[in-house]
């Protein structure tokens, strides 16, 4: 079954706080690693970010999650790995995408975090909507 990364609005620092809590029991686990990307301020042609409106083709884009989801633990030796993205509006500041790996080793998590996060931006069909200050707005360009 795959599962719905998704989450409405920003991801709370209390989700990630509960996230890490639940880990401590499986003590198999030696390392832990963490991807969060957060809403930058930008200033595009004189206008400055104050929102991502993010959305998605929710059934595609959870698909490839799962696909490279299964592909990172195909190359990694990991314990443990979750995905959640924001969808809807996030602010500026706020969390939008959080990555989650654990693994019985250090270097397994930071080859498996760097991996996972370049793969979501390569190829999973999530959209950004650039809302600047005065409101107008513009479709993100990823990087």
């Amino acid at each position: 079954m795959k599962k719905n990364v998704f989450k409405e609005g920003a991801i709370s620092s209390q989700f990630i706080a509960d996230s890490i809590a639940k880990h401590q029991s499986k003590t198999g686990i030696g390392a832990h690693n963490i991807f969060l990307g957060q809403v930058r301020a930008d200033e595009v042609n004189v206008k400055v970010v104050s929102a991502i409106e993010y959305t998605a083709y929710e059934e595609m884009a959870n698909q490839k999650f799962h696909e490279i989801r299964e592909a990172a633990f195909d190359k990694f030796d990991l314990n443990c790995m979750h995905i959640y993205h924001s969808i809807g509006k996030v602010n500026t500041g706020e969390i939008c995408l959080f990555v989650f790996v654990s693994s019985p080793r250090r270097k397994e998590v930071f080859s498996a975090i760097e991996f996972i996060v370049e793969e979501i931006k390569a190829h999973v069909p999530v959209f950004g909507k650039e809302i600047f200050e005065d409101e107008s707005y513009q479709w993100k360009v990823n990087k």
